[in-house]
């Protein structure tokens, strides 16, 4: 399992999920489960991804991660249109505990209200919301 950490380029949501904005084209995103998220989860053992085209709205979920101890909603930090989703989860799940900021990423989005990404934290205030 990672270590602990919360990395100062990403925006954080409440519910423990990332965003990571594209520096190449500002309207692409990265989502994914935070450290915090993964740890509380446990062993994670299946991510049920959406459809790529699928529309995701901010504070809504738009997919699954079933751990040995629950099944748990991945909120959006953003809304927006996934145009990719992380394949390789469907047989390494793990990678979500192991590497939950990169090779553990859960999907790709096209931004529709980047504007909304003033209401998500910065690292140093999500550490702060966690006591961490």
């Amino acid at each position: 399992m990672a270590e602990a950490s919360y990395p100062d380029d990403l925006l954080y949501h409440a519910d423990h999920d990332w965003a990571r904005i594209d520096s190449g084209d500002p309207s692409q995103a990265t989502f994914g489960i935070t450290w915090y998220a993964q740890d509380s989860l446990g062993e994670v053992v299946f991510f049920e991804p959406p459809a790529v085209g699928a529309k995701l709205v901010k504070d809504e979920p738009y997919a699954e991660v079933e751990s040995v101890k629950a099944v748990s909603d991945v909120v959006a930090p953003l809304s927006g249109e996934i145009v990719e989703v992380n394949e390789s989860l469907s047989e390494a799940s793990q990678a979500i505990n192991d590497d939950p900021y990169g090779d553990g990423w859960l999907v790709k989005v096209r931004l529709t209200e980047p504007a909304e990404q003033a209401q998500l934290m910065d690292a140093g205030a999500y550490r702060q919301s966690i006591g961490a």
